[in-house]
This record gives structure tokens, C-alpha cells and sequence, in this order.
């Protein structure tokens, strides 16, 4: 459906996400992957949405001279929102250990921004989605950082792997957000074009 009426672009998702790769899969889109090395460096007077959506458009605006006049170029960016500051993927275990230690027993959100950029224009939308996590004791912690490592996700964790089956009690708004991507706005975005 979304397929056929998107033929006339070339949609090209630059994100490293295996998560983000198999959305856009199960969307049963046409896509192909491009990368680059992006500095995730924000100002530090943005707040929550404002964060993901800087950062969305600098990815995108990296390959501001590769796109093409059929190109639809796809960007994205999630950061969990706790106390007031951001937290982005851990940067070692001692690290993802003292963030989930934060996150247990209170709430958080996940914020997700995604930039469509085509060779003339930009669009972006953000999702936020508040989670609610059990207190977690020490070893529940360590035994989900040791066998599921979760050093490429913001906030430490993936809500589809055990932690966010025995640690989550609450989750209000988008499921999908939270593993990345929100994907019913990004297909009414795609369906609208």
C-alpha cells in the first residue's frame, strides 16, 4: 500500500538501528541504508524535544550535498528524559548501571524526533512516551546489562528484552517510540506525501 505510493522516491534510512532497520521492514518499504559519522553535540539550553530534534536535523543535514531529486532521506533520534537532562546510550556498564539505578522505581521519557529530508525541504515530528519503571534491585540490573548489554540504546535499555518485561509497570503513549521509532506518525507522514 505505503510501497506503491511512495515508488516515485528513493527512501534511504540513515540509521545504524537494528530496531529502525526492521520498523521500515515490517512497513514493507523499499529502502536502502546510508551512514555517517555524526558528533551528537546539541546546545545545552535545549530541553527534551528540542534535543532530538536538533539532532535529527543534523544527521540529516550531513548529507545536504548527497541527495538527489527523488531522494527522501530519513533521520532520527531518541534520548530518554529524566529529571530534567538527557540521557543518551551509556558510555561503559558502570554507566548503564547508574542509569537504570536512576530510572528504577520512577518515571521517564523516551522522545523520539524524525527529520524527512528531500533535496528542497525538511519536516520533523517527535513522540514522547512516558515509562514507568519497578524498583530494580542491584542484581536484576546486572544480570540485564551481562546478558543482554544494552550499550547502544539511549536510556541503557531496550523495552522489548527482559529488562522491560520484568522492569516496566506503566507506559503511556507510542510502544514503538520507545524502542525508537514512532511509527504510526511516520507512516501518516509517508502517507500523506
Amino acid at each position: 500500500m505505503l510501497k506503491e505510493k511512495l515508488k516515485n522516491y528513493k527512501i534511504i534510512l540513515a540509521s545504524s538501528s537494528p530496531r529502525r532497520q526492521q520498523f521500515f521492514k515490517d512497513l514493507d518499504l523499499d529502502f536502502e541504508i546510508r551512514l555517517k559519522e555524526i558528533e551528537e553535540i546539541f546546545p545545552p539550553e535545549l530541553k527534551g524535544p528540542e534535543i532530538t530534534d536538533y539532532l535529527s536535523l543534523l544527521k540529516a543535514n550531513a548529507f545536504e550535498e548527497d541527495l538527489q531529486q527523488n531522494d527522501l532521506l530519513i533521520t532520527s533520534d531518541t534520548i530518554v528524559w529524566h529529571k530534567n537532562c538527557a540521557l543518551g546510550k551509556p558510555k561503559d556498564h558502570q554507566d548503564a548501571f547508574e542509569i537504570l539505578k536512576a530510572l528504577s522505581g520512577d518515571t521517564h521519557e523516551v522522545i523520539t524526533s524524525v527529520c524527512f529530508k528531500t533535496k528542497t525541504s525538511f519536516y520533523l515530528i517527535n513522540e514522547t512516551t512516558k515509562v514507568t519503571f519497578n524498583a530494580l534491585s542491584d542484581e536484576a540490573i546486572l544480570y540485564y546489562l551481562e546478558n543482554y548489554k544494552p550499550y547502544d540504546k539511549a536510556g541503557a535499555y531496550g523495552i522489548q528484552e527482559w529488562i522491560g518485561f520484568i522492569g516496566v509497570s506503566k507506559i503511556e503513549g507510542s510502544y514503538a517510540n520507545v524502542m525508537g521509532m514512532p511509527t504510526d506518525k511516520v507512516y501518516n507522514y509517508l502517507n500523506g506525501l
